[in-house]
């Protein structure tokens, strides 16, 4: 794979699953807000989704990450397993939180190949999420935010 093709590539993945983690971490952050009104936990979320644009800086390659996306060509763009089947919030948290988690370990992962620094803190990030996520878990009933 030639080494343009391959940056561009890796900046593709990075970008995306940036968008993701964060966009996975605002919703965690609704419920901890409204459903859980935690400012604690709130808070925390918020810290977490902070890290990973302070983190997104370090990237060298960070201010091309938009001009590689190309979104509507994306072949995941409508693969939907299982998106669609929500019961509860408690469902919508741990699909966020997951899809957060997964994100993070990809960026983790190809992070490595720019900026070992940067990966080692997002590693970092993971870890503080499992903790973070245990805690709500504990207040989050399953009957919370029922269709």
């Amino acid at each position: 794979m030639p080494r343009h093709f391959r940056a561009k590539t890796v900046n593709r993945i990075i970008d995306a699953n940036i968008n993701r983690a964060k966009e996975g971490l605002r919703v965690c952050e609704e419920i901890t807000r409204f459903i859980l009104e935690s400012h604690s936990l709130t808070a925390e979320l918020k810290g977490v989704r902070h890290k990973i644009d302070t983190l997104l800086k370090a990237l060298p390659a960070s201010r091309y990450l938009v001009r590689e996306r190309s979104s509507l060509s994306d072949v995941g763009r409508d693969i939907y397993a299982g998106e669609l089947k929500r019961k509860s919030c408690r469902d919508i948290f741990f699909a966020n939180i997951q899809r957060v988690k997964e994100s993070i370990r990809v960026l983790e992962e190809f992070t490595k190949l720019t900026n070992i620094r940067t990966a080692v803190a997002f590693k970092r990030l993971r870890y503080t999420l499992y903790e973070i996520e245990k805690k709500i878990i504990g207040r989050l009933s399953s009957s919370s935010c029922r269709r």
